[in-house]
C-alpha cells in the first residue's frame, strides 16, 4: 500500500513539474516525463533489496553505476550553470556548452539518468525490472533526440558540428 501512495506523490510532482512539457508533446520534457515516472517506479520495485546481499556482484555493479550517475550530474550542472549562461532555468542556456565532460558527451544529465535507470535495476535485476530500465532508456533516447532538435534550431550549425565530434551518453561509445 505504502508502494503505490509513495509512487502516486511523487508522480504527482513530477507531473507538476513537467507539465509545462507535457503540453508539448514534441518537446524534451514530455518524454523526459516518462523516463523519471520509470525511473521512480523501478526505484520503488527495488528498495527492499536495496541493501540485500550487498557483496554480490550485481549489488557491487550497481553501487558503480549509482555512484557513476553522480559525475556527470554534478559537472553538468556545474558546466551548464557557469559556461552555459541559463537566462531563468537550467535547460534554457544562452552559450553552447562544449567544454569538459561536454566534450565527451552531448547530454551528461540525461547520461546520469541513464546510469542511475541501470543502477537502479541492478539493485535486484528481474525480468520486470529489466523491461521497466529498457523503457527508461528508450524515453531518454527520446529525450536526447528531441533536444538534439531543439539545440539544432537554438544553435544551428555550430550545433550540428559539435554532434560529429561527441557521443550521446557514454564517452568514446554511443
Amino acid at each position: 500500500m505504502y508502494g503505490w501512495i509513495s509512487f502516486v506523490l511523487g508522480t504527482i510532482f513530477i507531473v507538476w513539474y513537467s507539465w509545462p512539457s507535457l503540453r508539448q508533446p514534441r518537446s524534451h520534457g514530455f518524454y523526459r516525463f516518462f523516463a523519471w515516472e520509470a525511473i521512480w517506479g523501478l526505484f520503488l520495485l527495488n528498495l527492499r533489496g536495496w541493501f540485500a546481499n550487498p557483496c554480490a556482484w550485481y549489488q557491487v555493479f550497481s553501487w558503480i553505476l549509482l555512484f557513476a550517475s553522480l559525475v556527470p550530474l554534478i559537472y553538468g550542472v556545474f558546466l551548464l550553470r557557469t559556461i552555459g549562461k541559463p537566462k531563468d532555468a537550467l535547460e534554457t542556456t544562452t552559450r553552447l556548452v562544449t567544454e569538459g565532460i561536454y566534450h565527451y558527451i552531448r547530454h551528461p544529465l540525461y547520461a546520469s539518468l541513464l546510469y542511475l535507470a541501470w543502477g537502479i535495476f541492478f539493485k535486484s535485476p528481474s525480468l520486470l525490472d529489466g523491461c521497466i530500465a529498457a523503457v527508461a532508456t528508450a524515453f531518454l533516447y527520446a529525450t536526447a533526440r528531441a533536444d538534439e532538435n531543439e539545440c539544432l534550431v537554438k544553435f544551428g550549425s555550430e550545433y550540428a558540428g559539435y554532434m560529429k565530434t561527441t557521443k550521446r551518453f557514454i564517452p568514446f561509445v554511443f
